[in-house]
């Protein structure tokens, strides 16, 4: 069982058309030798697998990696599923650096978030 520590940055939008290294998240969260979500080390460990919503101008947010009643994975930063924000298909999805995370953010919006950074933990 490996832990990673895994940096999300906003990848380009219209308002950000190269992106933004100030905006993003950070997570912390067990991944199988194929680089997927491994869930039954998120169940056992599940107060490990943390996330921290930072946002240029915004205090930052802490949560939790967590799975919604449909089976998405979602990150979450109070009880119940109104705050949830769902990851795009992240069951079947490769955590590589360099790769691409759609989220979508408290107000609908989904974003593209690139993959900076893979760090193992342990």
């Amino acid at each position: 069982m490996t832990f990673y520590k895994v940096r999300l940055e906003l990848a380009r939008t219209d308002e950000f058309p190269e992106g933004s290294a100030a905006h993003g998240y950070e997570l912390v969260a067990p991944l199988d030798a194929a680089g997927h979500l491994d869930e039954a080390v998120w169940r056992e460990n599940r107060k490990r697998c943390v996330v921290r919503r930072f946002w240029a101008g915004e205090a930052d947010e802490k949560g939790e990696l967590t799975r919604t009643r449909s089976k998405a994975w979602a990150f979450s930063y109070a009880p119940g599923e109104d705050d949830d924000e769902p990851l795009f298909r992240l069951d079947t999805h490769v955590i590589k650096q360099g790769d691409y995370i759609s989220i979508r953010e408290h107000d609908g919006e989904t974003l593209p978030f690139r993959i900076v950074r893979v760090q193992p933990l342990d």
